[in-house]
């Protein structure tokens, strides 16, 4: 998955439509949004802006994470690390821009699986910009991120036309 979108989705929308190959942003819900932060974090020179909705902030230490990971990486929990925003973080791997995280507080998720509070400390250790915001009454669906996905289309707007 990783080299799809760091490579080949690129190559076939770029040679398609009349996109500048200097200015990409990444977004994701949920499962996603840990893919759009992981891959920022990872490749901030790909990846100019981030942002996500309820996202899976650190996969490694919660149920869904442990068993896709175990899956999918292995036992062996060091090779987790560069696939965990919060332990990317941790390691020192930032981005330049801020980070744009929403979070709904009713969303049955929150508590055991995605955890936002963990990529705030990480956040804030590391010196990186952390815009994370939570909207009471909100769950997991579509209604959130159908009434906040305008503001993400303003950050990536805001961040690629430098």
């Amino acid at each position: 998955m990783g080299s799809y979108l760091d490579r080949e989705l690129p190559a076939v929308t770029e040679a398609i439509f009349p996109i500048d190959g200097t200015k990409r942003g990444i977004t994701g819900h949920s499962m996603g949004g840990h893919g759009a932060l992981v891959h920022a974090l990872n490749r901030p020179d790909l990846w100019k802006s981030v942002s996500a909705f309820a996202p899976i902030t650190h996969p490694a230490t919660v149920p869904w994470g442990e068993k896709a990971f175990i899956t999918y990486l292995g036992p062996d929990r060091s090779a987790w690390a560069s696939h965990d925003a919060t332990l990317l973080l941790k390691a020192g791997h930032t981005h330049p821009t801020t980070l744009l995280v929403d979070q709904g507080n009713a969303d049955p998720f929150l508590e055991k699986q995605l955890r936002p509070w963990h990529l705030e400390t990480a956040a804030k250790e590391a010196g990186q910009k952390l815009n994370l915001r939570h909207h009471a009454g909100y769950d997991h669906s579509y209604w959130f991120i159908q009434s906040f996905i305008e503001d993400h289309l303003t950050h990536h707007a805001a961040i690629l036309k430098e």
